[in-house]
């Protein structure tokens, strides 16, 4: 058993649908989960401000928002009433899909920026593809994943359009914001195992106080703060959405027992493991 983060997967190759209050929304609100599907939203009305990957978003008319695979993701505030079209595919879906030129390309763009502005012409078009899906979908029951590969294939090409007529963030990077995001990511995929900073420095091919420095030149914080909160996030999400005993917690996360674990937490949180898990939810959210 993965004791990490709660994932999220579909129970179907293929889903859309259509939000226009805030129940499902508010699943999401309390705590973060990891995303095992391909997640495609487009908002049409009401503002949602959300993290992903521990980078805070707003998201509001116009915005179309993709969650990749492996995305950590949370909702931090819902304003307003919703309308929003979302799509997704499973990752039993995904893995039948071989991969293409388009779709890794566009992939690489929407890990630096998952969330984007559409021009008013692109909204339609976005609309128009999600209603397509659901059409498909009543009169084929998208029992045919030829079908259902092309339908992905498609929304993938326009993607990739889509980002090529924008300014790609990554080519007006300096080379210091290059590494601190390269750090970010090497953190994403490796801290329920590894906490030293000489690590990822080593990954990156630079000193450990090289990439100190960068890291606070470019984003105020340290290497190790940047750390803490993808473990504590976790941590915090697994004391709430599990049932396991916090030694397995401890454990997951790489702690060498539960007491080094008990001090880590309170130390960044300011309350025992045990006492965050029996707060309500209400009090948790900060």
């Amino acid at each position: 058993m993965e004791n990490e983060l709660p994932k999220i997967d579909l129970p179907e190759d293929l889903i859309t649908g259509r939000l226009t209050d805030t129940t499902i929304l508010n699943l999401y609100a309390h705590f973060p989960c990891r995303i095992k599907a391909e997640i495609f939203v487009l908002c049409r009305k009401g503002e949602v401000d959300a993290s992903i990957n521990l980078k805070h978003y707003h998201v509001s008319d116009s915005c179309f928002l993709t969650l990749l695979p492996g995305t950590v993701f949370q909702i931090n505030r819902i304003e307003g009433d919703v309308d929003i079209y979302f799509g997704g595919v499973s990752s039993d879906f995904l893995r039948s899909v071989q991969p293409i030129k388009s779709v890794i390309d566009v992939s690489y763009a929407i890990k630096r920026n998952p969330c984007v502005v559409l021009r008013p012409e692109a909204i339609e078009m976005a609309q128009d593809y999600f209603e397509i899906i659901h059409k498909s979908k009543e009169v084929f029951g998208m029992k045919n994943r030829d079908l259902l590969k092309h339908l992905y294939y498609s929304l993938m090409y326009t993607l990739n359009a889509l980002y090529k007529n924008r300014k790609v963030e990554k080519e007006n990077l300096t080379q210091n914001e290059r590494t601190a995001q390269d750090f970010g990511q090497l953190v994403l995929d490796n801290y329920s195992r590894e906490k030293n900073v000489a690590f990822y420095a080593s990954k990156l091919g630079i000193t450990p106080a090289y990439l100190s420095s960068v890291v606070k030149q470019v984003t105020g914080r340290t290497c190790l703060d940047i750390i803490a909160d993808m473990i504590i996030m976790d941590a915090k999400a697994q004391l709430k959405s599990t049932n396991l005993p916090i030694y397995l917690i401890a454990d997951s996360l790489n702690f060498e027992n539960v007491s080094f674990f008990g001090k880590y937490f309170k130390r960044h949180v300011g309350i025992s493991p045990q006492e965050y898990r029996n707060q309500k939810d209400d009090e948790c959210l900060a």
